[in-house]
């Protein structure tokens, strides 16, 4: 009998304190939950709020200008601005409420990673907003290189175009990486041992390329410098009027109406003739 009243208040003892913690933590989780879903009230209503600011300062045209320049290649990715800007600060505001909670619930652990989590978000979006700047510019420079190229008539331009994007790419990547607080040590070792090999490679195979750009560069200066549209010359059998210069060849219109198209090394090597227009009256 006395083994059973001994079970019979252990028994009791336990549902009374397991009672007692539930009374204990029943307002705190109640409470919680308010913080809880007050915050979710706000984060719709700050969202809302932020998405109509941004629609009234206009900021999509910045995503017009980012998706025209096609700065993630000819891809189905789009980048919307607003999205990126709303989504930072919903996440931050329930981070934020979630941290309240798990403070009123007593949950320390929770709330220290959480804090750490949320301090470390400016240098994440610092990070991005890096990447994103040396992503537009590596895509601007890779398309003046390759403009460059084609206004001199050059192959290559694509090819040297892609491996400077990418060389930014990947330099503007390790900055970033470094921003958000990556140990980018071993990978700038070995990035520097690579793309210093490649450069050289690269800047050797330029220099003894670069005859033809000097020439050309040179021609084009000549053939502006001393000949303008309108003007009668006459290169070996050919007599016309010139109508149009530029840094690859120049065309000149015949007494039959004809147009001949001189490349602008045919004009330098040869004699060129000036003549001047008779006078009518």
């Amino acid at each position: 009998m006395e083994t059973i009243s001994d079970i019979k208040n252990l028994t009791m003892t336990s549902l009374n304190q397991m009672a007692h913690n539930i009374a204990e933590a029943a307002p705190k989780v109640l409470f919680a939950i308010l913080i809880l879903m007050i915050g979710w009230i706000l984060t719709k209503l700050v969202t809302f709020l932020l998405k109509r600011a941004l629609k009234f300062s206009k900021v999509d045209k910045l995503t017009e200008v980012i998706n025209e320049k096609n700065l993630f290649g000819k891809t189905d990715l789009k980048f919307n601005v607003t999205s990126v800007i709303v989504g930072f600060v919903k996440w931050v505001l329930f981070l934020v409420f979630l941290i309240i909670a798990s403070d009123i619930m007593n949950w320390e652990i929770v709330s220290i990673e959480i804090g750490k989590l949320l301090s470390y978000l400016p240098k994440l979006f610092s990070a991005i907003t890096l990447f994103m700047i040396g992503l537009y510019i590596a895509n601007f420079i890779k398309k003046t290189i390759k403009g460059l190229f084609e206004s001199f008539d050059l192959q290559g331009g694509s090819i040297i175009s892609s491996f400077v994007f990418y060389i930014i790419i990947v330099t503007i990547t390790v900055t970033a990486m470094n921003q958000a607080g990556v140990n980018t040590d071993l990978i700038t070792n070995n990035l520097t041992l690579i793309l210093g090999g490649l450069l050289t490679t690269v800047v050797i195979g330029f220099g003894l390329g670069s005859k033809d750009i000097i020439n050309s560069l040179l021609f084009s200066f000549y053939s502006k410098r001393n000949f303008e549209i309108g003007q009668l010359i006459t290169i070996g059998d050919i007599s016309g009027k010139i109508i149009s210069i530029d840094n690859i060849c120049l065309s000149v219109q015949v007494s039959n109406g004809d147009e001949i198209v001189i490349p602008i090394k045919e004009v330098v090597s040869k004699i060129v003739i000036k003549k001047k227009e008779k006078n009518t009256n």
